[in-house]
């Protein structure tokens, strides 16, 4: 089904990735009807390959070159599977872009996922990170997942219990060789049901004038705000969003830290663990603004590495682990990145 997908050999994946990387891929491959993927895979070029799913590029880093295949998701179908004017069964193909499926779900009358607002990427990356922003996280509004099983070589799908969500973790991103994400079907609410304690949220929506129960939109929106105001543009600098994990330790150490620093921000963290904010622990080693060549920190947020032009992976990897370092000697708190690190090992 030649119509169903392309294919093209030493693909520059710098305008790929909003890191602005440069790097090459072996072969890519831009598939427009998921039913194609087996062939795709089994293509004698590519076959045996190592294979990964690119959808923005928001979420990765590359440090090398890709030896195999890049798979681009171009299909995007979003739609209602059934309503029954409480909630709504909503099906997104993993090629939908998230924000875009955001504002989709709130012109219908749908909440469930406007503190997810904003956050850059496919459909098909949010259950494998299972992403999460302002006090809500993505596994929360998930039913079912579909996907492409390459162990099994059958499309499976998994309900929100058999994926193992866990924080920016999922049982797709434990194994990312063996799950290609093909759709998401949501469960969403025709009554709103504000998620508001995450810090700013309050403060932001009063400021617009918004005193009384705020609409999912009005919410949606003033995420948008905080976002834009707390995170570089791509498009303007490269970059990745939030590069760390928030950590999570366990309670002596948090009030280790806590002792030490007062002003320190602890957040409960399942099981009598606490979580730590990975960006002031940064910001108090001194790394907000740094800049080392064309790799740095930003100015705007302690947790956001960018590009200021031609670095390379390899060179905000290297910074990436100073960073990670220069905490775990202060605080004795390991971080791990958010991002996929492609050709290294963090």
């Amino acid at each position: 089904m030649p119509e169903a997908y392309t294919l093209v050999g030493q693909a520059a994946l710098a305008p790929l990735n909003t890191l602005g990387v440069a790097a090459t891929a072996r072969w890519l491959a831009e598939v427009r009807d998921a039913a194609a993927i087996p062939a795709v895979l089994a293509l004698p070029a590519v076959s045996g390959a190592p294979a990964m799913v690119l959808g923005e590029g928001s979420n990765v880093l590359f440090a090398a070159d890709f030896p195999g295949l890049i798979l681009r998701t171009a299909f995007a179908t979003v739609r209602i599977l059934e309503d029954d004017g409480s909630t709504a069964l909503v099906r997104a193909e993993a090629g939908a872009g998230w924000d875009a499926l955001v504002d989709w779900t709130l012109v219908r009358g749908l909440a469930g996922l406007e503190n997810l607002a904003l956050i850059p990427g496919h459909v098909g990356a949010a259950p494998i990170q299972n992403i999460g922003a302002y006090g809500a996280e993505v596994a929360e509004s998930i039913e079912t997942v579909a996907a492409w099983d390459r162990q099994a070589a059958r499309f499976e799908r998994l309900a929100a219990g058999q994926c193992a969500f866990g924080y920016r973790d999922s049982v797709f991103k434990r194994e990312p060789d063996r799950w290609i994400v093909t759709a998401v079907e949501f469960r969403l609410s025709r009554a709103a049901r504000p998620r508001l304690d995450y810090a700013g949220m309050r403060e932001e929506l009063a400021a617009h004038g918004v005193t009384a129960v705020p609409t999912a939109r009005q919410v949606a929106d003033a995420v948008r705000r905080l976002r834009r105001r707390k995170l570089p543009d791509p498009a303007v600098i490269g970059n990745a969003g939030s590069f760390f994990k928030n950590p999570v330790v366990d309670a002596a150490l948090a009030q280790r830290i806590r002792a030490g620093h007062p002003q320190a921000p602890l957040y409960p963290g399942g099981d009598g663990r606490s979580k730590l904010s990975a960006a002031w622990l940064i910001e108090c080693c001194g790394w907000r603004g740094y800049r080392e060549g064309d790799a740095g920190i930003s100015t705007r947020h302690a947790l956001v590495l960018v590009n200021h032009g031609n670095a390379t992976g390899a060179e905000l990897l290297a910074l990436a682990r100073r960073v990670a370092e220069s905490v775990e000697q202060r605080f004795g708190v390991r971080l791990e990145p958010e991002p996929r690190i492609v050709g290294a090992r963090w």
